[in-house]
């Protein structure tokens, strides 16, 4: 058996390649997808497909409807959601991919710290898993194949 895995939250730190690194270490049978990493395609992509927009609004508005096909499709294709939520970020999106996979039915591991507890307590309780750490999540992942 094989998973893919989407993996929801913050671009800014590199939780996702600790996480895939661990997952290679443990040669755990796994592919990870998620959002556009590349915060600058990901603000541009929609002038980079439609061309200069008359102003910002239109601009985030284009990019904002690529950036959400391309979520819903790897969502829809995945088996699995982990979705990160940190301490030093807005993760509005985080939020709304995590309730997107509740949505769909695919399983979701959310990972946050104990310090936001009480404003993920919903979001939290329709989780199937939550932790507090990516080797907390890691573990999870790995007990899957045991």
């Amino acid at each position: 058996m094989k998973l893919t895995v989407y993996l929801a939250g913050e671009i800014h730190t590199a939780w996702r390649e600790e996480l895939t690194d661990k997952v290679r270490a443990l040669d755990l049978p796994i592919d990870f997808v998620g959002p556009m990493t590349d915060h600058d395609k990901s603000d541009n992509i929609g002038e980079i497909v439609l061309g200069e927009q008359v102003d910002a609004i239109a601009k985030d508005e284009a990019a904002s409807q690529i950036n959400n096909l391309r979520t819903q499709l790897l969502l829809k294709k995945s088996d699995m959601v982990i979705a990160l939520f940190g301490e030093k970020y807005k993760q509005w999106n985080t939020a709304m991919d995590a309730s997107a996979a509740i949505s769909l039915q695919k399983p979701l591991i959310l990972i946050r710290p104990q310090a936001l507890h009480h404003p993920l307590k919903e979001l939290s309780n329709k989780a199937n898993v939550t932790v507090e750490t990516v080797n907390q999540a890691l573990k999870v992942l790995a007990y899957i194949f045991e």
